[in-house]
């Protein structure tokens, strides 16, 4: 007998639904980690009656609590998600935990409770990332992956940047609850929107299809298009051109952690290793922004923290226009161009920040702009790492797919990719903050300018496949 349909079958399956759940999911932890920041000073002060001279160590305690859970539970997320037959209720359960930290925030009256709130708000972003990309590329499949992350990241950064200025104008102005009342309303929309979702393999069951069935987050039709096509690669597009299998073929005979935890493996591949550095680089990035742009505005222009927060504005709107065109881009011409381009278009745009003075409305104007152009190259480098790692995995889960399992290993993949984003936002604030105070501003951005330059020449190199120029060099 079958069940009949749910309501809303239609649209709750829909892409446009489940990459709008996600994108709310992942802004919704970002929003709320930043949302906290500026009051856990106050909190500490306040509630748990710490003296001042301890309060800055137990803020960077909570906040490396924060981070260390996420980096400790991202891969086992990834490995529990890739052998449960759905994405839905891990999804929901990185929610819960949420849910929880951030009760126990607004509740915690003593250190070890507010511990173990950022550590559950650790757990949840590990969860949240892992499962909600992995969602991502089941539902719109790799050839549309670019663009839909870049629109993804470009939403999201708004709440990763503005959120700690927030948090501190509403506390200034409504206290503890307006902070956490907006916390609790946004985590309402998106418990309700993630009990809503309807996988696109559930909606099969069904009898639903929307643009043919999908198997390993494309359609067959795709599929069998894609294997007609083998025998003459694409130069036009590089993310489907087709690759020699031997290379990515498993040897047979490995060690039992290996066949346990089989992304493992991959972790051997330069390619792979660089596509990893490059969301390291992105969050560092991000990171950096959010913990100098503050301080430098008060110190630089006397602004306090709603004329500071304006300051974002400059940097969010370019990365939000010029994600998801940069994301087509990725899609149509493929990783190298975009990791290249935006990493190396950094280099200088960072140095230029050496310029700015303090000053009244002209350096201002000047920090703005210069803000702006970072935020174009924050845009451009905005979904490279996440679709180069994708394809090469999706490489290795083609060549060995008794391997891998039935759903492949992606959700390890972005389990360890949410714990190399966590690496950066935590390595992001302590080394520009610790450079700003040792070197200055200035020569703070040269270092961030270096690991870009850095990264651009390792994208040359490794990004899309080794260049042309460089497999002859070799040969």
């Amino acid at each position: 007998m079958v069940s009949p349909k749910p309501i809303g079958l239609k649209w709750r399956s829909s892409t446009l639904f489940i990459v709008s759940t996600v994108g709310i999911g992942l802004f919704t932890d970002l929003f709320l980690y930043g949302l906290v920041v500026p009051i856990l000073p106050f909190i500490l002060r306040d509630r748990v009656q710490l003296q001042p001279d301890q309060i800055q160590s137990h803020v960077s305690a909570l906040l490396a609590a924060y981070a260390g859970a996420s980096v400790l539970f991202s891969l086992p997320a990834g490995i529990i998600a890739d052998r449960l037959p759905t994405r839905q209720l891990p999804f929901l359960t990185g929610l819960t935990a949420l849910l929880l930290a951030t009760l126990l925030l607004f509740l915690g009256q003593n250190v070890a409770v507010l511990v173990v709130a950022r550590v559950l708000q650790g757990i949840s972003a590990a969860v949240v990332w892992t499962i909600g990309l992995a969602l991502v590329l089941d539902t719109v499949g790799p050839e549309n992956l670019g663009k839909t992350i870049g629109s993804i990241f470009g939403f999201i950064s708004v709440g990763e940047l503005a959120a700690p200025v927030l948090g501190g104008v509403i506390y200034r102005k409504s206290g503890y609850a307006g902070v956490f009342g907006l916390g609790f309303a946004i985590l309402a929309l998106d418990f309700v929107m993630r009990i809503l979702i309807i996988e696109k393999k559930t909606a099969r069951r069904y009898g639903h299809h929307e643009g043919g069935e999908e198997r390993n987050g494309h359609t067959i039709e795709e599929e069998e298009e894609d294997a007609g096509d083998e025998d003459e690669p694409n130069e036009e597009d590089p993310l489907i051109r087709k690759e020699e299998k031997v290379s990515y073929k498993v040897p047979p005979g490995q060690a039992k952690w290996i066949r346990s935890f089989p992304i493992l493996y991959c972790l051997r591949d330069p390619r792979l290793l660089t596509a990893l550095l490059l969301a390291f680089g992105q969050a560092t990035l991000l990171a950096t922004f959010d913990a100098t742009i503050p301080t430098l505005a008060q110190k630089l222009f006397g602004f306090d923290s709603l004329e500071a927060g304006l300051l974002f504005i400059a940097l969010v709107l370019p990365y939000l226009v010029l994600g998801p065109v940069a994301g087509w881009a990725v899609d149509r011409y493929g990783t190298k161009p975009a990791a290249v381009i935006g990493f190396g278009y950094l280099v200088p745009v960072l140095i230029l920040l050496r310029l700015v003075r303090a000053g009244g409305k002209s350096q201002v104007i000047i920090y703005c702009a210069i803000l702006a152009l970072c935020g174009v190259g924050m845009g451009v480098i905005g979904s490279p790492s996440i679709v180069e790692a994708s394809y090469v995995i999706q490489l290795y889960d083609k060549a060995n797919p008794e391997f891998f399992g039935h759903q492949g290993p992606y959700a390890q993949l972005y389990g360890i990719n949410s714990m190399v984003f966590s690496l950066g936002l935590t390595v992001g604030p302590l080394v520009s903050g610790s450079l700003k105070d040792a070197a200055g501003y200035g020569n703070m951005n040269l270092f961030i300018a270096a690991l870009c330059l850095v990264i651009a020449v390792l994208s040359f190199v490794y990004i899309g496949g080794k260049p042309s120029l460089l497999r002859k060099i070799i040969k």
